[in-house]
């Protein structure tokens, strides 16, 4: 599991969201666990209740859910650099992806283009803050599929935010395919909690995305030194 500084100063020192640092630490994980030239295919899900949806959904009951690929690469080793150009990637993304669906199922026109594309094999959802736990003992799982239950991609991360006694923790559940052993996933784990871990004295900073005017990220890292200097 991982802490509240995870959950709250990390976000907060890079204008990002959980999402963002959360995936920037899968990245990083799964190019040490299974290193990738061309960066890291993740299927990706959402809450489904995007801005762009002009509907009032305040009275809808039921739960809505959203998933598209997404194509991350870290570049750097650096997990502070990593998170930033992460963090840019999934901000290139349309509406955070909630057209994929329709232009992959049901448009004639763009369906038979997207299908030639490879799926995802490794799957992601962040569920947010969801209920509490009694004591602070390990709520982590990391366990194969059933046998007989269809799967969407070989590997699996659900993750949530706990309230326990001692604060918020992170907590995820993995499930993989049977090709794959538990001492595979169980690596791959280990990887994401090491690198939430290497994010949370990664420093800070703002990315293009951050501002109103057009700035790349040299000349911003590039400001931000120069203040650092005259503080």
């Amino acid at each position: 599991m991982a802490d509240q500084h995870t959950l709250g100063r990390v976000p907060t020192a890079f204008h990002a969201q959980i999402n963002d640092v959360l995936l920037t630490a899968l990245a990083l994980a799964v190019t040490e666990w299974r290193p990738r030239p061309d960066g890291v295919l993740i299927g990706l899900e959402g809450h489904g209740r995007e801005e762009v949806v002009k509907a009032d959904l305040s009275r809808t009951v039921g739960w809505f859910t959203t998933s598209h690929p997404v194509r991350l690469d870290p570049g750097a080793t650096d997990p502070g650099t990593a998170l930033k150009q992460v963090k840019e990637q999934l901000r290139a993304i349309p509406d955070n992806g909630i057209g994929y669906g329709l232009l992959r199922h049901l448009n004639p026109q763009t369906s038979p283009v997207l299908a030639r594309y490879a799926e995802p094999q490794i799957g992601f959802n962040y569920l947010g803050r969801i209920g509490t736990a009694d004591d602070t003992s390990e709520a982590s799982t990391v366990e194969p599929a059933d046998a007989g239950m269809a799967l969407s991609h070989a590997v699996s991360v659900n993750a949530t935010t706990v309230t326990f006694p001692d604060g918020p923790r992170l907590v995820a559940d993995w499930t993989w395919a049977s090709f794959l052993t538990a001492e595979d996933v169980h690596a791959l784990a280990e990887g994401w909690f090491r690198a939430l871990e290497s994010l949370v004295s990664a420093g800070g900073g703002l990315t293009p995305s951050d501002l109103l005017v057009s700035l790349s990220q040299d000349d911003i890292d590039e400001l931000e030194a120069e203040w650092q200097t005259l503080q």
